[in-house]
């Protein structure tokens, strides 16, 4: 049996994590559309509570846009600090479990059970007690996906939100993934479905379909990653103490974007994410990139790097925002925008209780 299929990987997700937290320390919200985000005229929306899902609001989404699909949401201003703290609480949990942990951002994270600190030989039976002890300790739900490597285990994640959990075992992953839509794996973006549907690509097992030459002509780098996880195979380890060069968020949009206020209120929203993660880890940087990505695909991105490592969200984000402005007027729509720190450095951040966002 080749090593991936006997792996026991669970990828642990939060439900609608910062506005369930705003939900848990103000019943007043409970049961109600809530938008953790701005409510002004350029403000975006951070995270929904599943009430407000249900009216087809999401993140990212602009605040007029979320307050025209549902006229009864209420909004919230992030509080950062207390999510990081939150996350803390539950980092100590999968502790107790494996030493082998992965986060992606506060409400996310891996871990590897095949060896584990309780010796339970089920996983499945782990991720429910983990859950268990989330909901104990912070009041808060959380679901879980349960395969044999992180590829399905995120996968899996998704299947029974919310405050569920789903395994994929090596025997149904890769029918799995053959019946699976592209735009849904995780790692393909908005972009790079469209260049999937154009080349015909539809499901995982059209991508199965295609050669590993074919792909590594047309997506480069990620053509073996996409040859492999169509045949249910991720080689990736969980990595606790992986090295990162850079930390960045990005976001595609709905609609083009043309007038520099809303691309600075989508700035900050990007800004604010990045610092959450960073503040969590202790983590700074004194390298800050801004990508922006028009309408025709073509993108240019703008860098500072300074002596000193930055101290709060409040420097990145001015930084950012003049480096945004040296390309405005855009020549095109804007497409994306994506912003990136990078040379790391392990020292203490502050967190800003307020975002610019959302004042």
């Amino acid at each position: 049996m080749s090593t991936y299929a006997i792996r026991k990987i669970i990828h642990v997700d939060m439900d609608a994590f910062y506005a369930s937290v705003e939900q848990r320390d103000n019943p007043d919200l409970r049961g109600k559309p809530v938008a953790v985000g701005g409510a002004a005229a350029r403000g975006v929306v951070a995270a929904a509570s599943y009430e407000a899902r249900k009216f087809g609001v999401h993140s990212a989404m602009p605040s007029v846009t979320a307050a025209r699909k549902c006229p009864d949401l209420i909004f919230v201003r992030p509080r950062f600090e207390v999510y990081k703290a939150v996350s803390q609480q539950i980092r100590e949990i999968f502790a107790e479990y494996t030493p082998l942990i992965e986060p992606l951002s506060l409400d996310e994270a891996y871990l590897d059970v095949t060896e584990n600190l309780k010796d339970m030989p089920i996983a499945t039976e782990i991720a429910l007690e983990i859950r268990q002890k989330i909901k104990a300790v912070t009041g808060l739900n959380a679901s879980a996906g349960i395969s044999y490597n992180k590829f399905l285990a995120k996968m899996a994640s998704d299947l029974n939100k919310p405050n569920g959990q789903a395994v994929i075992t090596p025997r149904n992953g890769p029918a799995f993934v053959e019946q699976l839509p592209v735009k849904k794996f995780h790692g393909v973006g908005p972009a790079t479905a469209e260049k999937m549907h154009r080349l015909g690509i539809h499901t995982g097992g059209d991508l199965k379909t295609k050669s590993l030459p074919f792909l590594t002509d047309h997506f480069g780098k990620s053509g073996p990653y996409f040859y492999c996880i169509a045949r249910g195979i991720d080689n990736r380890q969980v990595k606790p103490d992986r090295v990162r060069k850079s930390i960045g968020s990005e976001d595609t949009f709905a609609a083009d974007i043309s007038d520099l206020g809303a691309a600075k209120a989508e700035l900050a929203l990007l800004v604010a994410k990045i610092w959450a993660y960073c503040g969590a880890r202790n983590m700074t940087a004194k390298t800050v990139t801004v990508k922006v990505k028009y309408s025709d695909f073509q993108q240019i991105t703008r860098s500072r790097t300074q002596t000193l490592c930055f101290v709060n969200e409040a420097e990145v984000l001015g930084i950012s925002e003049s480096l945004l402005e040296t390309v405005y007027p855009f020549r095109k729509g804007v497409r994306l925008l994506g912003v990136t720190l990078s040379s790391l450095s392990e020292e203490a951040t502050e967190t800003s209780a307020q975002l610019p966002l959302f004042m």
